[in-house]
């Protein structure tokens, strides 16, 4: 990838559009862990074709913002993990599980009765659209294997590790279509690392790699504190990051603005390029360019240019997609006051 310094991109998801799904109905609920289709506007024998044209859109407005590394959008999901965790074997469709979300309420997940494997390419199919409509750098995200673990009722595998490299092993899998399907990056999404941190030191780490290995490509991985719809007590720190540094992946997505991480914490990741949050999700005003050029030299005070990639906090899925653009403008344009110094 031919990238200018301080590039920009987003974590995975934009805001979907009101006549694809049902926005109120998605924000009144915390993030689907099982199918929930019930929050698509759109007939069933036409929603392929609303979620192309979704995606086509995504990639306009983000063309438009002048954002360098694009994704989908992610508008085919209902949520970032539950497309391609519900796209595996080994589930009891029909009877659902139950487990603790990060917010501490019991929420429907799959239930694993069986061994976990990928039947299909989940997001491969997909891939041309994308390059039919952008000769630009593209990044496809997955949800992660330890993440996917704890969003589980694990009814199979002797324990939570070895569901965990099972599910490291369909990653893998798709990981390697995807980028011979022509993606530039594939990032696996690993909130749970977070919120679960004691668990994670045990087998976090190696499902991660697992996940990873053979990549022929840019690995990048998020960690977040959760939507921030959902979450508004944030921590001003990570419980789980250092250990980040020793797994095989190239970049770590964190989330900063919102919570206001102090930016020391990214001398945590020495050889990590960092996806550096310098959008608040929660706040629906638009950041000024001249906050986000100050979050950013913030952590050019730690990590050097050339190890630092600009983007949101997560994702911008409960964000009217008025507000989503715009923050992406002010992003770029808080970057090109950064650049404009460092030249």
């Amino acid at each position: 990838m031919n990238l200018p310094i301080l590039p920009t991109t987003l974590v995975g998801s934009y805001s979907q559009p009101d006549w694809l799904i049902d926005r109120a109905r998605l924000g009144e609920r915390l993030p689907a862990r099982v199918r929930a289709r019930e929050l698509w506007r759109i007939a069933p024998d036409q929603l392929a074709e609303a979620q192309d044209d979704a995606t086509v859109l995504a990639i306009c407005d983000q063309e438009r913002a002048g954002i360098d590394i694009l994704t989908d959008g992610e508008m085919r999901r209902e949520s970032y993990s539950n497309q391609f965790a519900n796209a595996l074997s080994g589930l009891d469709l029909d009877n659902e599980g139950s487990a603790v979300d990060r917010t501490g309420k019991d929420v429907p997940v799959p239930r694993i009765t069986g061994p976990i494997e990928r039947l299909r390419p989940v997001e491969v199919d997909h891939i041309a659209l994308i390059k039919d409509h952008t000769d630009r750098p593209i990044k496809i995200t997955l949800p992660g294997p330890f993440t996917m673990t704890q969003q589980a009722q694990n009814e199979f595998y002797p324990d939570d590790r070895s569901l965990a490299l099972a599910y490291a092993d369909a990653v893998n899998s798709e990981m390697h279509d995807l980028f011979s399907a022509g993606v530039d990056i594939v990032q696996i999404d690993e909130p749970y690392v977070q919120a679960r941190a004691e668990a994670a030191r045990e087998y976090a780490v190696e499902a991660i790699d697992r996940a990873l290995r053979g990549a022929k490509g840019t690995t990048a991985l998020h960690v977040c504190f959760g939507y921030g719809r959902h979450v508004s007590d944030k921590p001003p720190g990570y419980s789980f990051l250092e250990e980040l540094d020793s797994c095989t992946v190239d970049q770590i997505s964190l989330e900063c603005a919102q919570p206001g991480v102090d930016p020391q914490i990214l001398t945590a990741l020495p050889s990590k390029t960092i996806l550096l949050g310098v959008l608040d999700l929660r706040d629906t005003t638009v950041e000024t360019p001249e906050q986000v050029a100050a979050r950013i030299r913030g952590a050019l005070e730690y990590v050097p240019a050339e190890r630092i990639v600009v983007a949101p906090d997560c994702g911008f899925k409960y964000l009217p997609r008025d507000v989503s653009f715009a923050k992406l403008q002010s992003m770029v344009a808080g970057r090109d006051l950064v650049r404009a110094q460092l030249n």
